[in-house]
């Protein structure tokens, strides 16, 4: 079986699930060229816990984890089977890792998570098992958390981070007519090149070294994903590959990364 690359998607607004824009044909592309895993894990910045927890859910509920939006919004389900057995050997594997993690049987599929996926798996026919993940254990914590899954990329599982790669939700509506907040794109190019440098230790010091870095999440759960995603890379090789899928509401940048690890060099020759 083919290894999977471990993936960072910015998800956006909930309104992307029915107006997906560019990203809806990003995602859609990617997936295209994409083995077809026999499983997701989705680590999505809408699950925060203290500690790590898993999804153990046979047949996770959609969840609408939002609200002001319009009904048609609220009537979309993504009936995705959960997989609890995998759900416990994630648990295992983040345990063994000194990780402990609680498994929730009653954990449904977020906007962070079944948005996206209607993009990459319109069908709704691919197991998922959610991961939540610590914002306030940091950087670093989430990095482990990917390392510690990174071998069940092996086995065909497809682990993905879902978050933004930037998200300051005080911009909303600031910016309209096609004009950008200053500080996006200075921001994702030093993810960009940092990502392309393999600088891991940067972009864990993101908060003090990245340009505006507070601006771009004046929380940063919607980033912390992305170290997820860059330690399920599985060393220090990231491989990493941007897939530029443009600026939502002037102020939402919706990057997706492809990381292959050390099989991004094999894959390029």
């Amino acid at each position: 079986m083919s290894r999977l690359p471990s993936l960072y998607i910015s998800h956006g607004s909930p309104m992307t699930a029915l107006h997906p824009g560019l990203v809806g044909e990003r995602l859609a592309a990617l997936a295209a060229r994409l083995p077809r895993p026999r499983a997701i894990v989705m680590a999505s910045a809408h699950w925060l816990t203290h500690q790590p927890a898993v999804g153990g859910h046979a047949q996770p509920p959609t969840l609408h984890d939002f609200g002001g939006f319009p009904q048609a919004l609220f009537d979309l389900q993504y009936p995705a089977p959960g997989e609890p057995a995998l759900a416990q050997e994630v648990a295992q594997r983040l345990g063994a890792a000194g990780l402990p993690a609680a498994i929730d049987p009653q954990r449904g599929l977020d906007h962070g998570a079944w948005v996206p996926l209607r993009f990459l798996y319109p069908q709704a026919d691919i197991p998922v098992v959610p991961l939540a993940i610590q914002p306030l254990l940091g950087p670093a914590h989430q990095l482990a958390l990917g390392r510690a899954l990174a071998p069940l990329r092996e086995q065909g599982v497809l682990l993905i981070g879902s978050g933004s790669i930037t998200h300051n939700l005080h911009d909303w509506r600031s910016y309209a007519d096609g004009k950008e907040a200053p500080y996006v794109r200075p921001f994702i190019e030093w993810v960009e090149q940092r990502l392309a440098a393999d600088d891991s230790a940067a972009l864990i010091d993101y908060r003090r070294q990245a340009p505006h870095a507070v601006q771009a999440h004046p929380s940063d759960e919607h980033l912390q994903p992305l170290h997820f995603a860059m330690g399920a890379a599985g060393g220090e090789a990231l491989g990493a590959q941007r897939i530029d899928a443009g600026i939502d509401a002037g102020f939402l940048a919706m990057d997706i990364y492809r990381f292959d690890g050390a099989d991004a060099q094999q894959r390029a020759a």
